[in-house]
């Protein structure tokens, strides 16, 4: 069981509650209460401890059909399912461009105010699973807003809603993508067996499906966390099967979240799974297969890469092409709002610091301390 390592990770009880405990709330008045505390600040731990969230493996079955065929304010059809996804995909495409820093309270406010009153509305049962599916996509976007502004808990909150929306709809391919966005800040806080688990439940429950874009991108979750591991041989194993399923995907993007995971971006994992793998070569080859092959035209992943290129470039010696590449990373990360791009610079500066005092590496140091 890997249930205690997500409660220790996530800091909440996701038992079932015992006999004679107070009702469990559903899932939609819960991601509401987490969504109201996020808007207006006030104490997010204790609003969030009385929620009482159920187990991840265990999802409420009749959720959906306690809220179908009742009476409420709004009728709800096939529109409100399409505005809600229409809303999460141009919210995405600010965030992936200028990083989740920019719009995330617009994003909640939405959530709490437009799509709450559709989820207390009268909807069929087809509807509601529809529904639930698609707050489970805007749910999960927040999710990744509040991680790229550095607000790990109240990220992964939001990531546990989002999985039991998208298991309550029965979308396998939601809920893997809410396990996978898990599994990563698992690796990212450095609770490795925990993100082994998740990222395992993410690529055992994405084998059923048949979008090849979907398996890369939980495949190559699995080989991250499993490398991180010290597992040489799943990860090697995994990231195989990764290159032969993005083989077999289309290059347009579809309209799932799964489906968005770009030729490029899988080559950008799979560099620095290489790295962390100790093939350095391999590292570099793929994230300029990356950079120049698929183009990256969002400036937060082109800078990401652009990060990551020059510490492989370091690393292998070339100090000269490293100090370049950290210069166009820098020009590409104006105006981005993303931890992750501080952190990158960061990361940056601490390299610069042991390196000889070039007029290159000068000129890095003066504009990486002028952006703080």
């Amino acid at each position: 069981m890997w249930l205690p390592f997500i409660e220790q990770v996530l800091a909440i009880d996701l038992s079932e509650p015992k006999e004679g405990s107070a009702t469990r709330v559903d899932t939609v008045t819960s991601v509401m209460l987490l969504g109201g505390s996020d808007v207006d600040r006030r104490q997010f731990l204790s609003a969030s401890a009385a929620v009482g969230l159920a187990a991840l493996e265990l999802p409420d079955a009749e959720a959906i059909l306690r809220r179908a065929n009742r009476t409420g304010p709004v009728a709800v059809g096939r529109g409100e399912v399409a505005a809600v996804r229409t809303m999460t995909a141009t919210l995405g495409d600010a965030a992936s461009e200028l990083g989740g820093g920019h719009a995330r309270h617009l994003a909640v406010r939405y959530l709490t105010v437009d799509v709450q009153r559709w989820l207390d509305g009268r909807y069929t049962e087809t509807t509601g699973r529809e529904l639930f599916a698609a707050t489970s996509e805007l749910v999960h976007l927040i999710g990744w807003m509040a991680r790229d502004e550095g607000l790990q808990g109240l990220s992964q909150r939001y990531h546990v809603h989002s999985y039991r929306l998208a298991a309550e709809a029965g979308e396998n391919e939601l809920a893997a993508t809410a396990l996978r966005g898990l599994a990563e800040q698992a690796l990212d806080l450095g609770y490795i067996p925990t993100a082994v688990r998740l990222a395992e439940a993410c690529e055992r429950r994405g084998r059923k499906l048949s979008n090849p874009k979907a398996l890369a991108y939980y495949r190559n979750t699995y080989a991250r966390a499993a490398a991180a591991d010290g597992d040489h041989a799943t990860a090697t194993r995994l990231l195989t099967e990764s290159q032969a399923a993005i083989e077999q995907a289309p290059t347009r993007p579809g309209q799932s979240w799964a489906s968005h995971y770009s030729h490029g971006r899988w080559a950008h994992d799979s560099a620095m799974i290489h790295a962390r793998l100790g093939d350095l070569d391999a590292s570099d080859e793929y994230l300029r297969l990356a950079l120049d092959i698929h183009g990256l035209d969002r400036k937060r992943t082109r800078a990401l890469v652009l990060a990551d290129l020059g510490h492989v470039q370091l690393k292998r010696g070339d100090t000269e092409t490293a100090l370049a590449t950290w210069k166009e990373f820098l020009d590409c990360a104006d105006g981005v709002r993303s931890v992750r791009i501080d952190d990158g610079l960061g990361d940056v500066a601490a390299r610069l610091s042991g390196l000889p005092g070039t007029a290159a590496a000068a000129e890095l140091r003066e504009r990486i301390a002028a952006r703080a």
